[in-house]
């Protein structure tokens, strides 16, 4: 089949597909505006990546590194992962995409933080995912929920 998690690069061609997305908002607007200031196409650093069928983008999620030094999860304190925009296109859901890009994510061998949408927390407990000890300060009414990779532990 040949479908593999790519990074994605930011043109105009790509933020194009982002539109087809639900959760197209300021991350994407304001990459608009840097392509349209500078005018050069993959020039962007991405945090995106994506998987396509054939020339389509179906899935994508956004994934950065947060320093070691701003770790409020993880013991020992280290680099991690947040993964955010997960999301694949309706007509292709149930084939196992969101699961590859997780599965990605997870390969980098960093822990990872993620704040599901209502809907998607089983998905998230399937992927070895669990719930973080709310701390109103930290987590500022988000429910986070966190993989840990091994010999990684809660804070």
């Amino acid at each position: 089949m040949g479908t593999k998690v790519e990074k994605l690069k930011i043109n105009f061609k790509t933020l194009e597909e982002f539109k087809k997305f639900k959760e197209y908002g300021l991350q994407e607007l304001s990459m608009l505006e840097d392509l349209e200031a500078n005018m050069v196409d993959n020039d962007i650093e991405s945090p995106f990546y994506g998987i396509y069928f054939g020339d389509k983008l179906v899935a994508r999620m956004s994934l950065y590194q947060i320093d070691a030094k701003y770790d409020r999860y993880f013991y020992p304190p280290q680099n991690y992962l947040e993964l955010w925009k997960l999301e694949v296109l309706p007509d292709y859901q149930g084939r196992g995409y969101g699961r590859m890009l997780v599965e990605f994510a997870k390969s980098f061998g960093l822990p990872i933080k993620t704040n599901p949408r209502v809907q998607s927390r089983d998905f998230w407990e399937k992927m070895g995912f669990t719930s973080v000890d709310y701390d109103m300060e930290r987590d500022r009414g988000e429910n986070p929920l966190v993989w840990y990779p091994e010999g990684v532990k809660a804070q």
